[in-house]
């Protein structure tokens, strides 16, 4: 059965109320593999409340409006649907610890066809509540793959662009821990496909896979790292898209492209030379 254009693009959101503390903070460092050398004082200071940071793409976690899709009213195939893209853009050093708001909407509504399902782009703003100030933006897609055929589409937004190909200007490796989705589910995101096994094998994997967005965190994690020299207030933004899932414990490369004011960049799995995040832009101040 199709979704419905009118009720998916005015649905209704309620703001999100997100207090975190500085070891939610250092939680979430910790489940991208931050502090892996304990001796690396420019990693330490991510997940050790003395001069706390917070990483940026912590932001992707902050004040989520979870679950929606899986309401009836929505008419969405939630067995069918995967997560397809994600950005994030910061306007202001996310602190380390705080009261978020996040207010989200759906922004573009592509009908791809009655065999080939939607693209839903959802979109949120983050406000510090204690000073008003908005922090970042942010998008993300997703592919609901049995929901085509509704009658209306926007027009997509922008294309990421493509990642070169050729000899990357720096390369970073980053290997994940076996028990990586079991550390990173803490920051939020409890969906059991990360920690059954049985549920794993269910949905075609030989384990739970890795989450998406901690792959996600690994990259980021990867250019703060090589491009900004831990400098936190030189990451703007992340954008990728998601290729292929990651088993914990795997190694993530990350293959970077310096393109002015911006990295392009994909991430693999070294073992299983996978492409696992692909049309990858880093934002740099």
């Amino acid at each position: 059965m199709a979704i419905d254009y009118d009720n998916i693009k005015n649905w209704k959101f309620d703001d999100v109320t997100h207090t975190y503390t500085e070891r939610d903070s250092m939680l979430y460092a910790l489940g991208l593999g931050f502090g892996a050398n304990p001796v690396d004082e420019d990693e330490l200071k991510f997940v050790y409340e003395k001069n706390l940071h917070a990483v940026p793409t912590m932001g992707v976690v902050l004040a989520a409006a979870f679950g929606w899709a899986r309401d009836p009213a929505s008419g969405i195939n939630y067995t069918k649907v995967v997560h397809g893209e994600q950005s994030l853009l910061l306007h202001k050093p996310l602190p380390a610890a705080g009261t978020i708001i996040g207010k989200t909407h759906i922004s573009h509504l592509i009908d791809k066809g009655a065999d080939k399902g939607a693209v839903i782009y959802q979109a949120r703003e983050l406000f510090d509540q204690k000073t008003g100030d908005k922090l970042a933006t942010v998008q993300s897609a997703t592919f609901a793959r049995g929901d085509g055929g509704f009658g209306r589409t926007d027009a997509p937004p922008p294309a990421a662009p493509a990642t070169p190909d050729g000899k990357p200007d720096a390369v970073c490796d980053f290997a994940t821990l076996p028990q990586a989705a079991l550390i990173y589910r803490l920051s939020g995101d409890y969906n059991p496909l990360h920690a059954e096994p049985a549920i794993g094998r269910a949905a075609g994997f030989k384990q739970p896979i890795l989450h998406g967005l901690c792959t996600y965190g690994v990259a980021g994690r990867a250019i703060l790292k090589t491009i900004c020299g831990y400098d936190s207030s030189k990451l703007l933004g992340v954008a990728v898209r998601f290729s292929s899932p990651v088993y914990p414990g795997e190694t993530i490369r990350t293959e970077m492209y310096r393109d002015g004011k911006r990295v392009l960049f994909r991430s693999r799995v070294v073992e299983r030379d996978v492409v696992v995040l692909s049309n990858g832009v880093a934002t740099l101040a």
